[in-house]
């Protein structure tokens, strides 16, 4: 299987959204994704797309010298094709190339899945935000990844990057 991951446009986010209301009880709005794409001095938004289809989205804010990772998601009929290892690899490695120490998120208490995949990139919790869902007042796990600029990190991205099965495209990206 050949993934493509590129930076979102404007032209992906029917996709984006179609995924977002699918995997989100209060999806963001496509103003909201204009509104972030607008900003890229401080947002990286990247999308994986199998054919041309996009099938996975993440998304990252750049807070002085850390990155807040915002989203990810992938298209459910995509779930086990490691979409979200791909996009958080490449997202990470546009973090480390901006410069970032740091990387933060937070993730639905019940989410062990995603927690799982969080942990392989290094990311530790560090605390917990109370009924922060909206939805249904859920607990967030505060997690955050430290050394993102230390040689022993590109190390655990280019593990990660060798233990992905297929092929990763990426299309895009300015040399």
């Amino acid at each position: 299987m050949d993934v493509v991951v590129t930076p979102m446009r404007r032209r992906h986010l029917r996709g984006v959204l179609r995924i977002e209301e699918r995997v989100y009880p209060r999806p963001w709005s496509m103003g909201l994704y204009l509104s972030e794409l607008g900003q890229p001095a401080t947002r990286e938004y990247l999308v994986a797309r199998a054919g041309a289809h996009v099938v996975g989205y993440a998304g990252l804010m750049v807070v002085l010298e850390d990155g807040h990772v915002t989203n990810v998601a992938v298209e459910p009929a995509w779930h086990r094709h490691q979409i979200a290892t791909r996009l958080l690899l490449q997202l990470l490695r546009r973090a480390v190339a901006r410069g970032l120490e740091r990387a933060t998120l937070e993730v639905r208490w019940s989410n062990s899945g995603a927690q799982a995949l969080y942990r392989r990139f290094g990311f530790a919790p560090a605390g917990m935000r109370k009924r922060y869902y909206v939805d249904n007042h859920e607990d967030a796990l505060v997690m955050w990844a430290h050394g993102l600029q230390e040689p022993a990190y590109a190390e655990r991205l280019a593990g990660i990057e060798r233990a992905i099965p297929g092929h990763t495209r990426l299309e895009g990206f300015a040399a």
